[in-house]
């Protein structure tokens, strides 16, 4: 027996096959064929559009993220994360397909060049943390908050010496180098002594991104980072805009 032109799924008895699927039944080899491949393309589609976050992704706080370098694959998830900034840590030029992805979604980048350096004594560039980290916790200007012809330039310093504010118009910002451990485990471990954390939970964080890799150096460099000439900050940045 033929059903619309195709040979019928016998089983032993000569009988049709129960149980199976209706395309399969009655529908011949050839057109079987073509639907599972329409169907493997499909579900190659939606892989493509998996959200895949970088090499050591996590949130730092409020706005602050950190990763290892983000490549194509990962641009739909950044894209999630409706980035402002890039923090980038490393000396080399950032590549041409990462500073297209930046243009195109109006993201801008800063770059600190820090280099990689195994030695056990080298020392890390104190300065180039400094700045990366005014990047993250700039006060903001006397005009984001309150009108001075209402209230004292004095009075202002005076509530931000006690009420320090950090700055987010960069945030949601990312903190990445190559592999997300070293240079960026130094710049968190630099802001969360500003966070008024203890030495202890800065290495324990460290060592959760570092693991088998983590190195004294950058656990020395932490402890003793100078935090003098920047304001203390609140144990958690507010939400960004």
């Amino acid at each position: 027996m033929k059903v619309d032109g195709s040979s019928d799924l016998l089983g032993e008895s000569g009988k049709l096959i129960e149980g199976l699927p209706e395309d399969y039944r009655y529908s011949p080899p050839a057109k079987v064929a073509i639907g599972e491949e329409r169907e493997r393309e499909r579900e190659r589609e939606e892989d493509e559009e998996l959200f895949v976050p970088p090499l050591n992704f996590a949130m730092v706080d409020n706005g602050i993220f950190r990763s290892g370098f983000p490549d194509s694959a990962n641009f739909t998830f950044l894209q999630s994360l409706s980035l402002r900034s890039i923090l980038y840590l490393c000396p080399e030029p950032y590549p041409e397909a990462n500073s297209d992805f930046l243009k195109d979604n109006g993201v801008q980048l800063f770059q600190f060049g820090i280099e990689m350096c195994k030695e056990p004594f080298v020392n890390i560039p104190e300065e180039t943390i400094r700045e990366a980290l005014k990047v993250l916790l700039g006060i903001l200007k006397a005009s984001n908050f309150v009108d001075l012809s209402f209230v004292s330039f004095l009075f202002y310093n005076i509530l931000m010496f006690f009420f320090p504010m950090p700055d987010v118009r960069n945030h949601p910002i990312l903190i990445h180098c190559k592999r997300g451990k070293h240079r960026t485990g130094c710049l968190v471990g630099c802001l969360r002594k500003l966070q008024r954390w203890c030495l202890t939970s800065i290495f324990d964080e460290y060592q959760r991104f570092a693991a088998a890799k983590a190195r004294v150096s950058d656990q020395r460099f932490m402890e003793l980072f100078d935090t003098s000439s920047l304001k203390n900050l609140p144990s958690s940045f507010p939400p960004s805009r």
